[in-house]
């Protein structure tokens, strides 16, 4: 018998890991219930730290994200870890493979660790990742890691999500170029340079520093931390935690974190949204509505412009 969703929430307020994962599931899922679980979240928003990984292809971001959270945990916090893993175009399944990588923290109970599916979605991140973000603030976590899947230069959405956001890099990943032109690299408050260990991590470290001095910033504006780190051996780890610790600080002077926390609030609300509109432009094309304007429009009878506004005031009638 499945429970409802006041004793779900409850038993994840007492952190116990099958309430947390069935929340999860449930909001991966699309569940019918699935506004009254936001509704029980809501209180609880904006408790948590959201740090966020993000970086090329077997730069190490799943092994970083493995002793950061042992850091974290030295340091009493509870931890919670969002690994979002690509899904195949052609079958829809993913491996979710990434959780391999921090089995030594699967018995501590102040670990939560989730392996997600993008499910197709662009940008590095699921769907329900945001969703999933409040069920394990709603849990207690102090901290929350979400790591992207593996991205190229341009996939940013992580940046809307997190409080502060790690773009990890290695040597032999490309040159001074490929670092000023990359658009991913413009949404880092710190970059962590991975694999430090390897011949060419001194030049990696001196593009990224480069590039962050062609920036104009204002007085006060945040300067990204460049960080050196070996991740497999444990090395820098303890710095990467203290540039987050300092961006948060830094977040924390004014109103910069209650701003940062209403830009994500605003994306998350529009996503939303935008999935309703869907949905509702679903049964328009299914009524054959969509269709009727769609044939004019290629028929040259009618403009796209006016399609639209017409689609849009049918909507509204509907709503």
């Amino acid at each position: 018998m499945r429970k409802d969703v006041p004793a779900l929430v409850a038993g994840a307020r007492n952190g116990e890991p099958r309430s947390v994962a069935r929340l999860i599931s449930m909001v991966e899922d699309g569940d019918p219930r699935l506004r009254e679980v936001a509704a029980a979240l809501a209180p609880y928003a904006g408790r948590a730290q959201v740090v966020g990984l993000t970086g090329s292809p077997g730069v190490g971001k799943s092994t970083t994200t493995n002793e950061l959270v042992r850091a974290l945990r030295a340091e009493g916090h509870r931890v919670g870890v969002l690994a979002v893993d690509p899904s195949s175009p052609f079958t829809g399944g993913a491996i979710l493979g990434d959780r391999i990588r921090m089995q030594e923290h699967t018995t501590d109970p102040g670990v939560y660790i989730r392996s997600m599916s993008s499910r197709g979605q662009l940008g590095g991140l699921a769907a329900a990742t945001p969703q999933a973000v409040r069920v394990l603030e709603g849990a207690g976590c102090d901290v929350i890691l979400v790591e992207t899947v593996g991205v190229g230069q341009a996939e940013v959405e992580i940046a809307t999500l997190a409080d502060t956001t790690l773009v990890l890099l290695a040597p032999g990943m490309g040159d001074a170029i490929q670092a000023v032109k990359a658009g991913i690299l413009e949404i880092a408050d710190v970059f962590v340079v991975n694999k430090a260990d390897r011949p060419g991590a001194d030049a990696t470290y001196r593009d990224i520093q480069g590039m962050l001095g062609l920036g104009e910033r204002a007085p006060g504006d945040w300067r990204p931390q460049v960080v050196r780190a070996t991740a497999v051996k444990g090395e820098g780890i303890d710095e990467v935690a203290a540039a987050i610790a300092k961006h948060r600080a830094w977040l924390g002077a004014g109103d910069r974190l209650r701003a940062a926390h209403e830009r994500r609030a605003a994306v998350e609300v529009e996503a939303i949204a935008l999935g309703t509109l869907r949905a509702r432009l679903g049964d328009l094309h299914e009524g054959t509505g969509l269709s009727k304007l769609a044939a004019q429009v290629a028929a040259g009878e009618l403009d796209p412009y006016a399609a639209a506004d017409t689609l849009v005031a049918d909507l509204g009638d509907r709503s």
